[in-house]
């Protein structure tokens, strides 16, 4: 059996979880949910700056390269330090030395595998998906490296039935395997932009056909 394959998410999903009860953030294309780290050090002046950067992008910390903080010398003693202008937060060691520095944490939450959820997507896309038995449409924003099975998840809580339906794009049945990229959805989103014309006037439409049976995920 091949192994699970990872969750997709979309900026604005990262962006929904941005309390200290519930803090995702996301970095290097990469999603984190921190709420256990919070839950950790609830109280601690250092977690501040990841309390403020809840539910965003936090890449510009980062060294791509690396998948460290990023660094600089610091003008003053020459020393290779730390880049935080957010302010110095959890598992980042003093400027100076300092007795109350415990470094006995293990791996610093952003090397921690156990943080991550799934993958940031590269391209969110929106779609109008219509179903031909009710007429009923919904709006959805999808992550372009889906699957039509995982647009299809996304879709459960307007139609429990959805995996009843054929869906097609065009008149053609969709290889529920594929992205809708490799089904011939193309993202002409860079072409309108260019040509100034409307993205939200020309959403890409999916309809979907009962198939009589109550298939339910």
């Amino acid at each position: 059996m091949s192994p699970a394959r990872a969750s997709y998410y979309t900026p604005r999903e990262v962006s929904r979880h941005c309390t200290i009860n519930d803090l995702w953030v996301s970095f290097l294309g990469r999603v984190y949910d921190l709420t256990p780290l919070a839950k950790e050090h609830r109280g601690d002046i250092l977690l501040k700056p990841i309390i403020e950067a809840a539910g965003k992008d936090l890449s510009h910390w980062f060294n791509v390269k690396t998948g460290d903080i990023k660094t600089h010398i610091d003008p003053h003693t020459g020393c290779l330090k730390y880049c935080t202008p957010q302010g110095r937060f959890l598992h980042v060691p003093p400027s100076f030395p300092c007795s109350d520095w415990d470094t006995d944490f293990g791996r610093p939450w952003w090397r921690d595998p156990s943080y991550e959820v799934g993958i940031l997507s590269s391209k969110t896309r929106i779609l109008r998906v219509i179903n031909t038995l009710t007429s009923q449409e919904q709006i959805l924003e999808v992550c372009s490296e889906e699957t039509i099975w995982e647009i299809l998840a996304r879709y459960l809580p307007y139609n429990a039935h959805a995996a009843s339906y054929t869906w097609k794009y065009c008149g053609l049945p969709l290889n529920m395997e594929q992205t809708l990229e490799e089904n011939g959805v193309q993202d002409e989103d860079e072409e309108f932009e260019e040509l100034k014309i409307d993205c939200d006037s020309y959403t890409a439409s999916l309809h979907l056909y009962f198939n009589d049976d109550l298939t339910e995920l």
